[in-house]
């Protein structure tokens, strides 16, 4: 299904960005993988079994992502998917966080994800077809102690996916969202380089392949979101139900940063 499907990855050079690609390259797709860094980013495209693309874009700046990608259209005639996974976090308490850095991860994790996602939009109005997908966060819908900067950036993506699906119903134009809950990826090489963190919810972590898995599956099916695991999609739903019960029940169950 996914056979041939020109599919724009950003995050690409590691972790589920780099898991992705290589699923849909099996699948006969093209994957376009986008991060900044050449070698990192090669060592990946070795390990795939088909055709592929390689570009150089840093997520923050608005020229090279408006010229990558046009540069990815006029090659490849097209764009079927985006796939906004570019993103990071670190785990600090306000107090002891820089507001520099609050801006810093606003401008990857949630600017990035809107500088690509205008750059692909009229291409696809033109065509009357494609698919956005947003990778946001549990994050997302639950906040934790020590996270106020990273929740806030996925907040943002999320909140932006579900009122830009809106705006493009009935354009031919899906918009998903993936909210992950821990995956085991060295995205916690920076957001929690103690170990103290990943230690205490290691239980809870999930395995890379399989919410890769689930995005492909998503893009295949075009679902409008998935949250992963299924524990936490139940406490989503609970959560949503009595926010501030919840906050109050589980506050120390969910401050392990």
């Amino acid at each position: 299904m996914m056979k041939d499907k020109v599919i724009v990855i950003t995050g690409a050079s590691s972790g589920i960005g780099a898991l992705t690609a290589k699923l849909l390259s099996k699948q006969g797709a093209i994957p376009i993988l986008i991060a900044r860094s050449q070698d990192k980013l090669e060592a990946v495209a070795n390990q795939l079994s088909g055709q592929y693309g390689l570009m150089v874009m840093d997520v923050t700046k608005q020229d090279q992502v408006q010229q990558v990608m046009k540069d990815i259209i006029h090659k490849y005639g097209r764009i079927d998917v985006l796939l906004n996974n570019a993103g990071y976090g670190k785990f600090e308490s306000i107090v002891d966080m820089p507001a520099e850095h609050y801006n810093d991860m606003m401008d990857v994790n949630y600017m990035g994800t809107v500088r690509c996602t205008k750059a692909v939009l009229s291409h696809m109005l033109d065509r009357g077809g494609g698919h956005i997908v947003n990778v946001a966060s549990i994050a997302a819908k639950i906040g934790t102690a020590k996270s106020t900067a990273y929740t806030a950036t996925k907040h943002a993506v999320y909140g932006f996916s579900n009122s830009l699906r809106q705006e493009l119903r009935g354009t031919g134009i899906t918009v998903s969202t993936v909210n992950p809950g821990p995956i085991d990826t060295p995205f916690f090489e920076l957001a929690d380089p103690t170990g103290g963190y990943v230690n205490n919810i290691r239980w809870f972590m999930m395995k890379p392949d399989l919410v890769a898995r689930k995005m492909v599956k998503l893009m295949e099916k075009k679902q409008e979101e998935i949250n992963l695991p299924w524990l936490a999609a139940v406490g989503i739903g609970l959560y949503q139900l009595c926010p501030r019960f919840a906050d109050k029940l589980t506050y120390r169950m969910m401050n392990k940063k």
